[in-house]
């Protein structure tokens, strides 16, 4: 009867309900992946937060600032900068250019069909970097959903905890595919926002204010010989810019484009920016506000230090345990389990719509009813989450790592490619297929190859992000310029997809 397993249960039920109510929802394979593009501005926008902001929010950034300082929060600052960007260049664009692209409702498909037949290659490419970056990315969800558990549940094995965190998930994505995740999203974007202004504000009071907050900080800061409180402290030119590239990321994330492509119209989406940015604005700020007040309240209160289990990621568990009563911690802890949940939710459907649309139905039923491409789809997911369960056996997984590598890989080489084909026409086939390739393949490279390189050296390292986002965006230009221009047909559906855009926005 402890109240916060309680509250906890509670969330839990009520999210199955949800994904219950979308199954009814459903009627054919476009409602499963899409929603029928029917989502209005709000819960686009929250949709598209929340499917953004994994378990990384709550706990990899508030224990990336805790362990160092406020020089991570260029992670914070790079990702607003890469959102805003996204949401203004991309969002409108590639709703109306996927339409257009024979009502495309995975981006392999957008991409088959902008750049017509020659784009089979393309097709089939862009879904196995889809599958295997998100396999590993599904993987980073795992881990957080189980650390969460075994925090909640004392004595609960790392593996029985890894199951319960994934099952709830997969349970209602499998009942009620992107309804049911754009629905619980908007709930669990609602409780994210709730729980990440409310534990700072906590943290700040039990402190008893901004000088005494501060002097803990110092205090802190003299016994390990660390500078918390400055963006510059311990890091470089290199590192700041390292650290910031994580905006790229956003161009090419394909469950937060998704989030584009099931908009009701243009105009909804210039409603949902607004919407979105703000939430994500005040997230991220009270995720480093979190991880900040934490290295404050720890250094006042050292004998508390065992909540944290030795590990950084779990900061925010840990204040929320602390400081609240029961049943607000339960609800408090929760809003960890929303921003598990409704990334790996997403990223179960995108895998499973990449194999049930982009190879079942491309290559080996094409004339398949779509009653049977629900349900091949629902397969789907649970073969993807089992995989990505596998991964993360690894009790020792970090999950900032997990995101970061996956996050690099879908930037890198989707995030040129997206942007130039919703803004230019002259980009080919052969282009974005060759820029495609490049980004995935420096990405992986650089990851296992030149960084550790570089470490061993004594040199600094640079997340892998940025040189595949170079390599791809210079590929799919070069390439592009030395082809032939495309066929006039592209050109023209190019051209009308534009015209709608600017008409409608």
């Amino acid at each position: 009867m402890n109240p916060m397993y309680i509250t906890f249960g509670l969330y839990l039920i009520a999210v199955l309900l949800i994904g219950l109510a979308a199954y009814f929802s459903t009627r054919n394979f476009d409602d499963y992946i899409l929603g029928g593009r029917s989502l209005g501005s709000f819960v686009t926008a929250m949709s598209a937060g929340a499917s953004d902001m994994s378990g990384w929010l709550l706990m990899g950034l508030p224990g990336a600032i805790y362990a160092t300082g406020l020089s991570e929060a260029w992670i914070a600052i790079g990702l607003t900068i890469g959102a805003w960007a996204n949401w203004l260049l991309v969002s409108g664009r590639l709703r109306v250019h996927t339409e257009y692209a024979n009502n495309a409702l995975t981006l392999p498909d957008y991409f088959y069909h902008r750049f017509g037949a020659k784009g089979q290659a393309m097709k089939v490419i862009s879904a196995l970097i889809i599958l295997f970056f998100f396999t590993i990315y599904c993987a980073s969800g795992v881990v957080a959903g189980a650390r969460l558990f075994q925090s909640l549940f004392e004595g609960m094995s790392y593996e029985t905890a890894m199951w319960l965190g994934a099952g709830a998930t997969i349970a209602y994505t499998f009942i009620g595919g992107f309804l049911a995740v754009s629905w619980t999203d908007t709930v669990q974007a609602s409780l994210m926002l709730f729980a990440l202004i409310l534990t700072p504000v906590m943290v700040y009071l039990s402190l008893g204010g901004a000088a005494e907050m501060t002097a803990a900080v110092h205090a802190v800061a003299a016994e390990t010989g660390k500078e918390y409180g400055s963006l510059f402290a311990g890091t470089t030119f290199l590192g700041i810019i390292s650290t910031a590239a994580w905006g790229l990321g956003y161009f090419g994330q394909p469950h937060i484009l998704a989030r584009f492509m099931a908009a009701e119209n243009v105009k909804s989406l210039t409603n949902a920016r607004r919407i979105g940015m703000t939430w994500m604005i005040i997230c991220l700020g009270g995720a480093v506000a979190v991880g900040y007040f934490g290295i404050a309240y720890f250094g006042g209160h050292p004998e508390q230090l065992s909540a944290m289990g030795g590990n950084n990621e779990r900061i925010f568990i840990a204040l929320a345990t602390l400081l609240f009563n029961p049943w607000i911690a339960g609800i408090i802890l929760s809003a960890i389990l929303a921003a598990v949940m409704s990334t790996l939710s997403c990223q179960l459907l995108v895998c499973s719509s990449a194999i049930t649309e982009d190879f079942y139905k491309g290559f080996l039923r094409p004339n398949a009813e779509q009653k049977e491409l629900v349900w091949v789809g629902r397969l789907m997911v649970l073969s993807v989450a089992v995989i990505a369960i596998l991964i993360a056996a690894n009790p020792d997984s970090k999950v900032l790592g997990l995101v970061s590598y996956a996050w690099a890989g879908f930037g890198a080489a989707f995030g040129p490619v997206v942007i130039l084909s919703v803004l230019w026409k002259r980009m080919t086939a052969n282009g974005a297929l060759f820029g495609m390739i490049a980004g995935a393949v420096v990405v992986v490279l650089w990851a296992q190859l030149a960084n550790p390189a570089l470490a061993a050296a004594g040199l600094p390292t640079m997340y892998e992000i940025v040189p595949g986002f170079i390599a791809c965006g210079l590929v799919v230009f070069v390439v592009s310029l030395l082809g032939k221009q495309p066929d006039a047909h592209i050109l023209e559906k190019f051209e009308k997809a534009d015209a709608q855009y600017r008409a409608e926005r």
